[in-house]
């Protein structure tokens, strides 16, 4: 099964609320956070928050394309982060908050590029896509409290605020579409 595990690495924001929603995704077998897409090796998430490392906050994501496709793991990423602000969401301000796409072949590149035209061009958003397009770079796994930060932390302000409506987004709004993906 493990020859059949896809990887791909996004950035929408704070990597708390991309873990969290990819993890209630059937078929996702590991969301990971991390950083990437910078200089700095083996970087610390307070460097990555003074923003002068070039990294984002991003999620690794392993899913089995038999039961979501790549397809659909952007058509989540496109409705639960706002791709069209460049460096921000919401309160989270800094290039480590960046929309990113980092794909791990070329195939998810053209998939991605299509997918971004085609949500672009659907008015989902009233201003243009912004999300970065790039290859996947050296992923630095994040320190082990971020991990299943919202699982081990429903009740934090921050999961509540921001991550709660997301989460409830994905359940009611993008239910009919993943009908196989989201439980």
């Amino acid at each position: 099964m493990a020859d059949t595990l896809e990887m791909t690495t996004l950035g929408g924001g704070c990597f708390w609320c991309v873990e969290a929603v990819y993890q209630e995704l059937q078929g996702v077998q590991s969301a990971v956070s991390g950083y990437a897409g910078g200089a700095v090796e083996n970087p610390t998430y307070y460097q990555v928050c003074n923003g002068t490392t070039g990294h984002a906050e991003v999620v690794q994501i392993t899913f089995d394309p038999r039961i979501i496709t790549f397809e659909d793991i952007l058509y989540v990423f496109w409705r639960t982060h706002n791709p069209t602000t460049l460096n921000r969401q919401g309160y989270d301000v800094g290039t480590q908050y960046r929309s990113v796409i980092l794909y791990h072949s070329e195939q998810q590149r053209t998939i991605a590029e299509k997918s971004k035209r085609d949500t672009d061009a659907s008015g989902l958003w009233p201003n243009p896509i912004v999300t970065e397009i790039s290859p996947a770079t050296t992923f630095y796994k994040a320190e082990d409290y971020h991990q299943n930060y919202y699982r081990d932390n429903p009740y934090q302000p921050y999961c509540v605020a921001i991550i709660d409506p997301k989460i409830t987004k994905l359940r009611k709004e993008l239910r009919a579409k993943l009908k196989d993906a989201v439980p």
